[in-house]
């Protein structure tokens, strides 16, 4: 984990979040920390959001390139999930997640909390690869 809790953090203002989560006791562990599994699977939904929508239907994940968790998360943070296409193969993309929390106690205090890189594979209705269109930046 780095010290991301020192320094003043806003959400980003020029994009939109693809998902808004609150986390639950039941997705915590006894002290009160969310589970690594929950936040990846919350994270695998969020850069699916942003896959689909590139690939025009029917993804599937084939790898979590990295992960990292930069802070821990509670029971009751907001968390914001942010996803972005950052790279595409002839059947693959790559797509970078950023999650941030709003403290619960605290909703103007906001940390990064994990990031990701995932790599999708686009699939036609037999489950086989199929093409995906260039990026366009």
């Amino acid at each position: 984990m780095d010290d991301a809790s020192t320094e003043e953090m806003m959400l980003p203002v020029d994009r939109m979040p693809v998902l808004r989560v609150i986390p639950m006791p039941r997705d915590s562990n006894v002290n009160g920390d969310v589970f690594g599994g929950w936040i990846m699977a919350q994270v695998d939904l969020a850069g699916s959001v942003p896959a689909v929508a590139h690939a025009q239907g029917r993804i599937a994940t084939i790898a979590v390139n990295s992960f990292v968790f930069k802070q821990p998360v509670a029971v009751g943070d907001l968390l914001s999930f942010y996803a972005d296409v950052e790279k595409v193969g002839r059947t693959s993309m790559t797509v970078f997640v950023e999650v941030y929390a709003q403290r619960r106690l605290n909703p103007k205090k906001v940390v990064k909390v994990t990031e990701a890189y995932i790599t999708y594979v686009a699939t036609d209705e037999n489950r086989k690869p199929r093409p995906v269109p260039p990026l366009n930046n």
